[in-house]
């Protein structure tokens, strides 16, 4: 669907993310690669989309304040563009007006340019009254998710927790020396910068799409690094990676298997399985075989169990997505406080179908990029007790507040060589 400006494209996308269930980075990378827009507006429309989506208590707090009843869900979004501008990004107020409403149906029109005059009239006013209102508003997260925030990890952590949520995410990139060497990979690409922590992952200011395009690199998180580490894959080995679209750590493994060996890679969702399919073979991995699973239902595929028993299973579970909430900013939105224990229940029903494909001694990684008890600590306690036979030998979590990366948890069991 072509829009005719950044501001027209994240307004159509937001009413599609109301509209569907799709998480909002689907949507707006539709949008976007469907669009003319040059890469200036493209950029800009993203801004807008999340930016509205970030901020959804604030500016729904503002609106309230500037109007006393409720108007149609397209002019509100409509309004909400507005002020996103005019509070967040400091657009000068002729062109944020002037443009926002003409995104407006006439009818809408001067209903949409009184709210937004109003709130440049009150801006002082406005800006002070939300520094009084509670965390779930200032920062636009919801009040059952600050209360656990709260509980698990202290108040300051979670302010600075929804403050990370709430900014754009660094550009972080991992080296694939399947392809390059750590030293040439900066001679080619001065400006990546080194990211610490002894792991292959750089930080970029600018999209890196020539080093992409060559798969001298893939965009990801140093986070994903801990399953990984965990694992400690092994050249010649036999591993699963039970739930591995789109590939980060699929690849990351084959890397350090040195492409030797056989990694099989699953994943229950049919175009998550072709990325996964495509960021393999541009990254060069040789060791790769993919098939589409739903672990869930508990029926181990022919193909698989005829490869194995497997030395080594990751299994990077479906989970919240708390740690990533500043890549994924509408999680916030789709999460309800039954989801937690729905979601472990799913994970623990995975990891005991998957438990059968283990060799004695072989290593499983149970892994999520959550931040609830609920989801980590509790599951691996959980699978202990119903297998016996797994043994915890280590465990290691990041926390954005923390560790100024995204949220991420790894216990690594071993299973015993008795039945």
């Amino acid at each position: 669907m072509r829009q005719s400006s950044a501001r027209n494209l994240a307004l159509a996308a937001l009413q599609r993310w109301r509209k569907q269930k799709n998480r909002a980075d689907a949507i707006i990378s539709k949008f976007l690669a469907e669009t003319t827009l040059s890469a200036a507006d493209r950029a800009f429309a993203l801004e807008l989309f999340y930016g509205v989506l970030r901020n959804l208590s604030v500016l729904d707090f503002w609106i309230a304040r500037l109007r006393n009843s409720r108007f149609e869900v397209l002019l509100g979004d409509i309004v909400r563009l507005g002020l996103y501008q005019l509070f967040f990004l400091g657009i000068p107020e002729h062109a944020a007006l002037n443009e926002t409403v003409e995104l407006a149906p006439k009818r809408g029109r001067s209903l949409v340019n009184a709210i937004l005059r109003s709130a440049v009239r009150q801006r002082n006013e406005l800006s002070s009254a939300v520094a009084d209102q509670p965390l779930s508003v200032r920062q636009s997260h919801p009040q059952f998710l600050i209360a656990r925030w709260e509980k698990n990890f202290g108040s300051q952590a979670t302010e600075a927790l929804c403050q990370w949520n709430n900014r754009p995410p660094p550009l972080y990139a991992r080296i694939n020396e399947l392809k390059i060497e750590r030293e040439k990979f900066f001679r080619l690409y001065p400006d990546a910068q080194p990211f610490g922590g002894g792991e292959n992952f750089v930080e970029f200011t600018t999209f890196p799409t020539d080093a992409l395009g060559q798969g001298h690199c893939y965009i990801q998180d140093p986070s994903t690094a801990i399953a990984c580490r965990l694992l400690d894959p092994q050249p010649g080995e036999k591993i699963l990676d039970a739930c591995a679209a789109p590939g980060g750590k699929t690849s990351y493994i084959a890397e350090l298997m040195e492409n030797r060996g056989a990694l099989v890679a699953c994943d229950r969702d049919p175009e998550r399985l072709a990325t996964l399919d495509q960021n393999v073979a541009q990254l060069g991995t040789a060791i790769v075989r993919t098939f589409q699973v739903d672990w869930s239902r508990r029926i181990i595929p022919k193909q698989i169990a005829a490869l194995a028993p497997f030395d080594r299973l990751l299994v990077d579970a479906p989970c919240s997505n708390t740690g990533v909430m500043r890549r994924r900013v509408d999680v916030r939105w789709r999460l309800r406080p039954a989801d937690f224990a729905s979601l472990q229940k799913q994970q623990l029903e995975i990891l005991c179908s998957l438990y059968g494909l283990l060799r004695p001694g072989g290593v499983l990684v149970y892994s999520t990029c959550s931040l609830e008890p609920e989801e980590n600590e509790q599951v691996a306690q959980q699978l202990r007790h119903e297998l016996p036979a797994l043994r915890e030998t280590a465990r290691e979590s990041s926390f954005p507040f923390r560790d100024r990366i995204d949220g991420a948890f790894a216990a690594r069991l071993i299973r015993a060589s008795w039945p």
